[in-house]
């Protein structure tokens, strides 16, 4: 059932922090009513170092938002940035006997799943029913009403490092926020930005943030596999501020300004000004070819697509994963990166960004925003997942998975 009403995402990142409010109606289309973000300080690729930097980030980008909505909010979709994400895909089987399948055989067979997650130091974020068989055929999406000897399913588990999730709950928890859910940066940037058939077919998504570069992989309109590499457009930011000698900031706009992943010919014949640090003085500039700034960033993100290829190639799954790679976060919009990532990844690369969300202005409707954009789409439907999240509880006090996947069932069965 679509959760209607009141709803809100915030989407912590290394380099910006961005928070969306939106009102869903009842048939679960979202419109944005309140959007706001700020350079985030406190996060290195992907984890929390300073936790007073990252919640003045996280109440400024709020409060924005909260002003430009009119409202206030209390609790919020966040994703989680890192984390070291792990996955699993858990097989369950159960004996039918022949008759009809009904709400207690699915809730017995899926309550198997999470309970095969290696949950030592790490908590499970995500329990998605990936797909149901009957007798040995696949495809099901419900099973309930049909009859069979065998009922199988399968689950696509996520899990993450406790300290980095409660690192987060507890930031959010000083800001007077609660979590609603917990999702995976790359999952939230696939529900905004991939079509239903490059769900269906088999399609990456890697979002390429300021600090980590991760990768979600969806396969038969399910979302089957997660990784995360701590590398991500910071790193090619810190690349530019030494090969060049200059200040971050001074880095970062030759990067925005002149930056390119794939060199040419004009790029020698082209000076570029890099103030030495400390050395503001305009009458002795350090001129350099851009040629030598495309070279010191071209091999940087060159060697994030051979990471994230190797990571593919490693999960088991390189099969599933289609011809069709989508590149979200603020460091696909480079130019060159959708040219270099077809290179060395073999594949059709196109870049994502938020589809049918209106109320997005045009400076927040592209790949930087796409994972905020999701987790507004996930606080509405979760499509299905067993609801074995919650992280700012204690799971093994409270027997809080369990309980949640009850409340899950009696909310959808």
């Amino acid at each position: 059932m679509a959760r209607h009403g009141k709803i809100a995402a915030l989407d912590i990142g290394s380099t910006k922090i961005c928070c969306f409010i939106g009102e869903a109606d009842e048939a679960g289309h979202v419109r944005v009513t309140g959007i706001g973000h700020q350079a985030s300080a406190g996060i290195r690729s992907g984890w929390i170092v300073d936790m007073d930097a990252v919640e003045a980030s996280i109440l400024s980008a709020v409060h924005a938002a909260e002003q430009m909505a009119s409202t206030t909010i209390q609790e919020v979709t966040v994703n989680l940035n890192g984390g070291r994400p792990l996955s699993k895909i858990a097989a369950g089987e159960l004996s039918i006997g022949g008759g009809a399948i009904c709400d207690a055989d699915v809730r017995r067979l899926l309550l198997e799943g999470p309970m095969q997650a290696d949950l030592t130091d790490r908590i499970l974020i995500h329990a998605i029913p990936t797909g149901f068989t009957i007798d040995g055929s696949n495809g099901i999406q419900d099973p309930r009403g049909m009859h069979g000897q065998t009922l199988s399913a399968k689950m696509h588990l996520v899990t993450a490092e406790a300290s980095a999730v409660q690192n987060v709950v507890t930031c959010l928890t000083r800001c007077h926020l609660t979590v609603s859910d917990l999702v995976a940066s790359p999952y939230a940037a696939g529900l905004a930005s991939l079509v239903e058939d490059e769900k269906d077919l088999g399609s990456t998504v890697i979002d390429l943030g300021g600090g980590t570069t991760s990768l979600a992989v969806f396969y038969d309109a399910a979302f089957i596999h997660t990784d995360c590499i701590p590398i991500g457009g910071g790193h090619v930011t810190m690349d530019i501020a030494r090969g060049l000698s200059t200040a971050v900031g001074h880095a970062e706009r030759l990067k925005t300004l002149f930056g390119n992943a794939l060199p040419s010919a004009a790029d020698e014949r082209e000076m570029i000004d890099a103030p030495h640090i400390g050395e503001e003085d305009d009458d002795h500039p350090n001129r350099v070819p851009r040629s030598y700034l495309i070279s010191i960033i071209a091999p940087r993100i060159e060697e994030t697509m051979e990471l994230v290829r190797d990571r593919i190639a490693a999960s088991g799954i390189a099969h599933l994963a289609g011809q069709r790679i989508v590149l979200t976060g603020g460091a696909s919009q480079l130019p060159g990166v959708r040219e270099l990532a077809s290179r060395v990844l073999g594949k059709q690369v196109r870049l994502g960004k938020p589809l049918g969300m209106p109320g997005l202005a045009e400076a927040t409707n592209g790949p930087a925003f796409a994972t905020c954009a999701g987790l507004l789409s996930f606080a509405v439907d979760d499509r299905g997942e067993a609801r074995a999240t919650r992280p700012h509880r204690n799971e093994a006090e409270n027997g809080g998975m369990f309980r949640r996947l009850g409340g899950w069932f009696r909310e959808n069965f």
